[in-house]
């Protein structure tokens, strides 16, 4: 006895079967074991190898209860495997959204494509997308985690990634940040709030498919007898089971497909009644699984109905049991009742033991509530009824004596037609849209080996013959395969899960429906906020190379912490910055590497962004001037070129990059104007108790000497502040310059050799701002030296460098005679 009752057990079919839900556009069926391709019809309960493809501009619902899943245009997708504790589907081409609510931790929920197996661990929103060409899928985890595998490598992804997984020999992978979601996916949100907002989920399991439609189109009412029940809104002398037809879907045999848009769980759960002329529908336990059934009715057999050439049905009724027409155990007979109806146990056993285990399908003993309601029965010819023919359009008047006097069925012992497998468009065969060959009959990389293939139609017909009305056993299907067609099914690879690898640092999301975030650049693996680069290391930077797209900004796309396109430092309204004039080399015009490109960063500038309690490295050089040039002064409150806000930043010196300039010593700094950004200084809001950052060096002053250039790939010298020092100062003495010779703009002091700290332009009080000065050098330092930190001191502290008046021009005799002296005096020190 243990060992029938697990073959029997073995026998029994799923508890679950999909839906076909929500259709839009032009959507495509193949039924399992078959070739052609059909319309596909919304309601159809879909199984192991059942196909789908959404065409161009095209969209469609599958669900599960537990699950739904979303396809985009130009998107296949078949069941591998579906029962009681496995979900596995082949994604062979185009994108699918999943939103899964529940999964048990023995269950399995696999997504298999080309080049790789992902399951599901958690609940969660996923996105798959498989490449046309099957070459790369693209895994996106916004909730919940899985894991990737394929030809001996695994990942695990987690929320808020977005991994690409290249290649079929060898997996490589990218992860991303997860952007903003498109409009596929916020269609897909859309249908999915059918379910959270359902009023009807507080009526039944969440585990039925199908009940989020019940809300638009009937209302639920409390009945002292039966509970919560649901009347659809329908026309005066509608009855269930009335609008729709039958298709043959194994392993069940007869299945209701029902028209109306809402007709899928009330016609494979619960039980149907009639309340004083109008019908309502009564579901199961809340608190229990439901089992699907294929069509809980009745048959009315015998007589002058099937003999006659029609078939009639009508529905089942509260406590009444439902007898499946095909092999099942006592356990699942008992499972399909109790979870779709309150009936008592010994009942269902009687039932079992009378219709199943004696054989006899004829229920004599049982009077059904619903068989003399008016307008229960429903009957169609018999060829209307096995080529899934529309029933309203079919139906024939029922004789109420011949009703009297006919037996009752648990089947209908009628096999089906071919038109019963490819269901109610079998007329659109052949003149439907279909995958490309390539995509249908690609191999998927599966974790779990899924059953094989159910054999054609051709191949079970003569069983089928045999048993009208039946479906055939699992066992017999095994043997029927061999000699079947060769089936259509994409071959399957199974390979073997690895212990997870790490997934390299998430990029953030920068592609067509992930625009990047403000203050996040895109692109860069090593610069995610909380990773700051590493010292002196401009990432895809290299000055005098203008043709590297790395760090070249998006036209008419302001870069985080960079002035807007086109406004490199002078923005309207305020005038240019001090020592640096956009673009403009006097005496220079064919020199291009010192001319800020529109909406590109500057040369050794190094975008870096959100660095919190960090000096932010610099590298502020002006372009050179010929001689008897002055330097331009920085206007007051003006953000210069290269000027990246840093918020929140507070008390804290910024890092500085003075490399004092090439030229002849004996010229007294010039001291930047107070309350004054000068040039290639990043005003940084925020920041309290802080000197403004200052880049005070005039352009060289030997004439006709081009602009030092940072070498490629090479960052500039002096540029990293050494570790656990004051940063180095940004302002660098002025040696040996020679006085301008051109007038002065309105408002402002003469220049002298030596400024005066007490005079500062337009009249402004100037701040006593602590300043560390590297002293002048006559030559640029090669880039591996680094300026040394000198002790701070207020300027009026500070010595001055040995200087000398300016030679020719400006000198007198005794200042000559001096200097003569001094120069002799050196060589005695």
């Amino acid at each position: 006895m243990p060992t029938q009752m697990s073959a029997q057990d073995r026998d029994d079919p799923p508890d679950r079967a999909a839906r076909l839900g929500h259709v839009e556009g032009s959507v495509s069926f193949q039924p399992a074991g078959e070739s052609e391709w059909v319309e596909a019809v919304p309601n159809r309960p879909l199984t192991i190898d059942d196909k789908l493809w959404a065409d161009r501009d095209s969209r469609a619902t599958v669900e599960l209860g537990s699950a739904s899943i979303y396809l985009s245009s130009n998107t296949g997708i078949s069941f591998l495997n579906l029962d009681d504790r496995t979900m596995q589907i082949q994604l062979s081409s185009g994108s699918i959204n999943v939103r899964v609510r529940r999964v048990s931790r023995d269950e399995v929920f696999e997504i298999d494509t080309p080049n790789q197996a992902f399951s599901v661990y958690q609940p969660g929103r996923y996105r798959l997308e498989a490449s046309e060409n099957g070459d790369y899928t693209i895994v996106t985890v916004r909730e919940g985690e899985g894991e990737s595998s394929g030809n001996g490598q695994s990942y695990t992804v987690h929320a808020g990634q977005r991994a690409t997984l290249n290649g079929t020999n060898q997996l490589n992978v990218e992860v991303d940040e997860v952007g903003r979601p498109d409009d596929f996916d916020n269609w897909s949100y859309g249908r999915d709030r059918r379910f959270e907002e359902s009023r009807s989920a507080r009526y039944v399991s969440h585990d039925m498919v199908g009940y989020e439609d019940l809300d638009d189109y009937g209302d639920w009412q409390p009945h002292s007898e039966y509970g919560n029940v649901w009347f659809p809104r329908v026309a005066v002398g509608w009855a269930p089971y009335h609008d729709g037809h039958w298709a043959w879907i194994d392993p069940w045999g007869w299945t209701w497909v029902d028209d109306d848009p809402w007709g899928y769980a009330p016609f494979h759960y619960g039980r149907w009644a009639a309340f004083g002329g109008r019908w309502g529908w009564i579901p199961g336990p809340v608190a229990v699984r439901p089992v699907y059934a294929p069509a809980l009715v009745v048959f009315v057999g015998g007589g002058g109905f099937v003999a006659g050439g029609n078939v009639a049905w009508f529905a089942l009724g509260p406590r009444e049991v439902y007898v499946p027409s095909y092999r099942v155990s006592p356990g699942y007979v008992n499972r399909v009742n109790i979870s779709n109806t309150t009936v008592n146990q010994t009942t269902i056993t009687n039932v079992y033991n009378t219709t199943i285990v004696n054989n006899n399908t004829n229920i004599t003993n049982v009077n059904y509530v619903n068989r003399n309601v008016n307008g229960a029965v429903t009957a169609v010819p018999q060829r209307a009824f096995v080529t899934a023919q529309p029933v309203n359009r079919v139906a024939v008047r029922v004789d109420p004596r011949q009703l009297a006097s006919a037996q009752m069925s648990s089947r209908v012992a009628v096999a089906p037609a071919r038109e019963a497998v490819l269901g109610a468009r079998s007329n659109t065969a052949g003149r439907v849209a279909a995958p490309p060959a390539a995509v249908a009959n690609r191999q998927v990389i599966a974790r779990t080996a899924p059953p094989p293939p159910p054999p054609s139609f051709e191949a079970r017909q003569q069983a089928l013959a045999q048993h009208p009305g039946q479906s055939v056993p699992r066992q017999e299907m095994q043997r029927l395969r061999p000699a079947s067609a060769p089936s259509p099914q994409a071959p399957v690879r199974v390979v073997t899960a690895s212990k997870p690898a790490a997934l390299p640092p998430a990029r953030p999301a920068n592609q067509p429906a992930n625009t990047p975030q403000p203050n996040q650049p895109g692109n860069q693996p090593g610069n995610r906020p909380g990773n700051p680069p590493a010292a002196n290391e401009r990432p895809g930077m290299n000055p005098g190379q203008p043709n590297n797209p790395a760090n070249r900004p998006q036209p008419n796309q302001p870069q985080p912490n960079q002035p807007p396109p086109n406004q490199p430092g002078n923005r309207p309204g305020n005038p240019p910055a001090a020592n640096e004039r956009p673009g403009t080399n006097p005496g220079q015009p064919n020199n291009p590497p010192n001319r800020p490109e529109p909406n590109q960063p500057p040369a050794n500038s190094r975008p870096e962004p959100n660095r919190t309690n960090q000096p932010p490295a610099r590298n502020d050089r002006p372009p050179s001037a010929p001689p008897n040039n002055p330097p331009e002064r920085s206007q007051p409150n003006q953000p210069p070129a290269n000027n990246r806000p840093e918020p929140n930043r507070t008390n804290q010196p910024p890092a500085r990059n003075d490399r004092p300039p090439s030229a002849p010593p004996n010229n007294p700094p010039e001291r930047s104007q107070p309350n004054q950004p000068p040039a290639n200084n990043r005003p940084e809001p925020n920041r309290t108790n802080q000197p403004p950052a200052r880049n005070d060096r005039p352009p060289s002053a030997q004439p006709n000497n081009p602009p030092e250039r940072s070498q490629p790939n090479q960052p500039p010298a002096n540029n990293r502040p050494e570790p656990n020092q004051p940063p180095p100062s940004n302002h660098r003495p002025e040696t040996n310059r020679p006085e301008p010779n051109r007038a002065e703009p309105a408002n402002r002091p003469a220049p002298s050799t030596r400024p005066d700290p007490g005079y500062p332009p337009q009249s402004r009080p100037e701040p006593p701002p602590p300043r560390n000065e590297a002293p002048a050098r006559q030559q640029n330092p090669p880039p591996s030296e680094r300026p040394q930190p000198q002790r701070t001191a207020p300027p009026e502290t500070r010595p001055a460098p040995q200087q000398q008046r300016p030679p020719a021009g400006k000198q007198t005799p005794e200042e000559k005679k001096r200097q003569d002296e001094q120069r002799k005096e050196q060589p005695q020190r």
